[in-house]
């Protein structure tokens, strides 16, 4: 069991994206690296946290490698958009990947550059360590199981496709 933290815009999407991948065993949304201890929604809004939202991803490594969950997540948000996702503008909807083993920074780093090298653009997704990760108000848990017609950006049900795991990690 391991845990990576992602971020690209909205947590919702992302969360119900990867509810539905085999191999992770639980999530959370929240806020990752604020500068202020328990920041609220509002907060993280202001900009005043430096905060982003992002997604606590449990998994079973036996099942699901890191370099398959950076190749999905770089797929399904534009890893170019600085500071946005589809209609989600602001610093605290910028994209990135926080580690907690040191280890993970070189798969990390490696699936970026793949994504640069098969896109011809640079990516300005973050790849920094977690500093801290405060979990979000309870509505925003599984919010769009709760709201299936919420707002989100992302394909959700692609996730559902054949996926090649020949580069698994």
């Amino acid at each position: 069991m391991r845990k990576i933290y992602l971020a690209g815009g909205c947590f919702w999407g992302i969360q119900a994206y990867f509810a539905r991948v085999a191999g992770v065993l639980e999530s959370s949304v929240g806020y990752a690296n604020s500068q202020i201890a328990n920041p609220s929604y509002e907060i993280v809004c202001s900009g005043r946290s430096g905060a982003v939202e992002a997604l606590e991803l449990v998994y079973d490594e036996g099942r699901l490698g890191l370099g398959e969950i950076v190749d999905r997540l770089l797929a399904i948000i534009d890893p170019a958009a600085l500071n946005y996702q589809g209609n989600d503008i602001g610093t605290q909807y910028r994209n990135g990947v926080y580690y907690l083993q040191e280890g993970d920074e070189v798969v990390i780093q490696e699936r970026i550059r793949a994504w640069e090298q098969q896109n011809a653009f640079k990516a300005v997704t973050e790849v920094l360590p977690l500093q801290n990760f405060y979990l979000a108000e309870p509505y925003h848990q599984n919010y769009l199981q709760a709201n299936p017609q919420g707002y989100c950006h992302i394909d959700i049900d692609s996730a559902l496709k054949l996926w090649d795991t020949s580069s698994k990690d």
